[in-house]
């Protein structure tokens, strides 16, 4: 198994079905954990790489309703 995190910018703050979809990823195998930061407007997901791949962590976001802006890329 090989963890991975990703973080993506999103746009409008996550209603109450969007939250509800987003439990339902919680059961996706390969996804680890997912949390938002509310302030920033950051979502991150830990995801086993061996299974996914992070256009399809994406897409999974996406389509539970997430706003997703950007990608951000982790400083070094």
């Amino acid at each position: 198994m090989t963890q991975l995190e990703v973080r993506f910018r999103y746009g409008a703050t996550p209603g109450e079905s969007e939250l509800r979809a987003i439990d339902t990823l919680r059961d996706v195998y390969g996804i680890r954990h997912i949390t938002f930061d509310e302030k920033d407007c950051i979502v991150r997901v830990e995801f086993d790489a061996s299974r996914l791949k992070e256009p399809a962590v994406a897409a999974l976001l996406r389509h539970a309703g997430i706003d997703l802006r950007e990608r951000l890329v982790a400083a070094s």
